[in-house]
């Protein structure tokens, strides 16, 4: 079952979130990946109580314009307080700067990074990326303002087609299956509320350098992802591990980008530790 909740933020913004499944389960943060909303989920088992954040200017959530990734770990910080936390987060595809800058701010009891986005304005990834995108982070360093509009022009169809054209073919069955499809495009439409503005501040924050303090993140980070991902990093995450201390990665065979749905009780196994 699935509860909404809105919480009223200093300085009057609202920050909205749903609850799946039972209500004395472990608290899990999930920070779900491009353009979607707290309509997307993972897993089902009963120990856990899945929390799924819109981030600001996605769905019910009010856009901040002056959104960074500290500022919006800031707004999480206020949610894991409500929760009781700190708690175990799990950040998804795009969502991992803000999965990292919520370990950083001290609100995550451990955190998961499964399928992440690189650092793509790191010189040592740029370099490894696919022509196209490299011209889509370039754009975003050269006039933030035409990337932050070419993105919200993108729409629900839009994302969807990428995602399926860009997808491996494993990977492609899973994101079809009707219901999941169903629910992804729910979580789409949120994405895209309030005129895109919060996905285009989510890409335009996790295509430019991350101002993060690597070093202060002191809780266990695992970093997931499938053997045949060619999406979300050039190198299968073995650069992002060095950087974050004592982080660990698992590479798991046979696996595609759609790990967090094929391989779901296993990393809220590992969430809840």
């Amino acid at each position: 079952m699935r509860f909404d909740h809105e919480l009223l933020l200093p300085g009057g913004r609202v920050l909205a979130w749903s609850e799946t499944g039972p209500g004395d389960g472990t608290p899990v943060l999930f920070l779900a990946g491009a353009a979607t909303g707290r309509s997307m989920v993972f897993g089902g088992g009963r120990r856990v109580r899945l929390v799924t954040v819109d981030r600001p200017g996605i769905g019910a959530s009010t856009h901040d314009p002056r959104r960074s990734a500290a500022s919006t770990a800031a707004d999480l910080a206020a949610l894991v307080a409500r929760l009781g936390g700190p708690v175990p987060v799990v950040a998804n595809s795009q969502a991992a700067v803000f999965g990292l800058a919520a370990a950083e701010r001290g609100i995550a009891s451990r955190l998961l990074l499964v399928s992440p986005a690189d650092e793509v304005a790191d010189p040592r990834v740029f370099a490894r990326l696919p022509g196209p995108v490299r011209d889509v982070v370039t754009r975003v360093r050269a006039d933030p303002a035409a990337a932050r509009e070419f993105f919200a022009r993108l729409g629900p169809g839009g994302m969807e087609r990428m995602v399926l054209d860009s997808a491996d073919p494993a990977d492609r069955e899973v994101y079809q299956d009707p219901v999941f499809l169903a629910r992804y495009r729910a979580a789409l439409r949120e994405g895209f509320a309030n005129d895109g503005a919060g996905y285009a501040a989510d890409s335009i924050i996790a295509m430019s350098p991350w101002q993060l303090d690597w070093a202060a993140i002191r809780v266990p980070v695992q970093v997931w992802f499938g053997e045949r991902d060619r999406v979300h990093s050039p190198d299968l995450g073995a650069l992002l591990t060095s950087r974050i201390p004592g982080a660990r990665r698992h590479v798991v065979p046979g696996a595609g980008g759609a790990l967090l749905w094929t391989h779901a009780e296993e990393i809220l196994a590992a969430a809840i530790g």
